[in-house]
């Protein structure tokens, strides 16, 4: 598999930028819920963004065995329910609170793939941080908004086990270029009948620079991240946004954070820098040839 220049750029600082990239995506995405609803601000999100990695690629799918397609579309349908249900957590609740219980997903990730008893120190951490944030004892919690926010965790969780093999196996960006129009179609479903005759020139801008955000940018971070990390490095170092979602939270949307939140976003960031430190691993060569162009 030949390298790219963001081959160079150390692990974590990708998984980092991506997480900036996800949140700052997500408030601006808050914006086109009154205009095309959650379903079409997802829909219009992935297909802009499907558009823009084809163009990127240029994949020729017709190449690619149907066996080896397999992975990049569980990827999409697993990414389109997750951008689905998290858009639609953080339309019920503040977008800090959401990340803290969709991180629970690559918590666990990190939980199950830790081979050094000691690391689980590092998920028993991000896990006192991610209550601190969530704050669950306070007012009477929306059940429906915590069980889409939960669903949105699963998802995380699968995506970064999918991802890693889709990027162990396809150079570049391409398995990406395969799964995100999967991706669309699935949003499609609830997205298109929410988004049809409100279309217009402001809303695709809006869009496509929540597009730019999320998923361009995160994702194809993400993928090459986890070329290079262990899926129990990169879960934990996703403790990172439930800190950086308060943060922007806080900014843009104006949802500041408790005394304990800002605790909880020290537990987070140290369990974040801690596991990364000791998650590398070596690229490795696809196991399934990507045919040339």
């Amino acid at each position: 598999m030949s390298t790219t220049p963001l081959d160079r750029v150390p692990a974590w600082s990708l998984a980092v930028v991506a997480m900036l990239s996800v949140q700052l995506g997500a408030a601006i995405s808050v914006g086109l819920f009154d205009e095309v609803g959650v379903g079409g601000t997802a829909w219009l999100r992935l297909t802009l963004g499907a558009i823009g990695f084809v163009l990127i690629a240029r994949p020729r799918y017709w190449q690619w065995s149907l066996r080896e397609l397999r992975a990049p579309v569980l990827l999409g349908v697993v990414s389109g329910l997750m951008t689905l249900a998290f858009l639609a957590a953080i339309d019920r609740l503040p977008l800090g609170t959401v990340v803290a219980i969709e991180f629970l997903g690559p918590l666990t990730v990190a939980a199950l793939h830790s081979r050094d008893r000691r690391a689980l120190a590092w998920p028993v951490l991000a896990f006192v941080g991610v209550v601190l944030l969530t704050e669950p004892w306070q007012g009477t919690p929306d059940l429906l908004g915590i069980a889409l926010a939960a669903i949105a965790a699963v998802g995380w969780g699968l995506y970064i086990v999918i991802t890693q093999h889709v990027g162990d196996r396809f150079s570049g960006v391409d398995g990406l270029a395969i799964s995100l129009p999967v991706a669309a179609l699935v949003a499609a479903v609830v997205g298109v009948p929410q988004s049809w005759g409100n279309l217009t020139v402001q809303v695709l801008l809006v869009a496509a620079g929540a597009a730019i955000l999320l998923p361009l940018i995160p994702w194809t971070f993400e993928l090459y991240a986890l070329r290079r990390l262990t899926k129990s490095a990169f879960g934990t170092l996703m403790a990172l946004e439930p800190a950086i979602a308060i943060v922007i939270g806080a900014i843009v949307l104006s949802q500041a954070p408790t005394a304990l939140q800002l605790v909880g976003i020290a537990c987070v960031v140290g369990a974040g820098v801690a596991a990364e430190r000791t998650g590398h691993r070596e690229i490795e060569l696809p196991d399934l040839e990507t045919p040339t162009t």
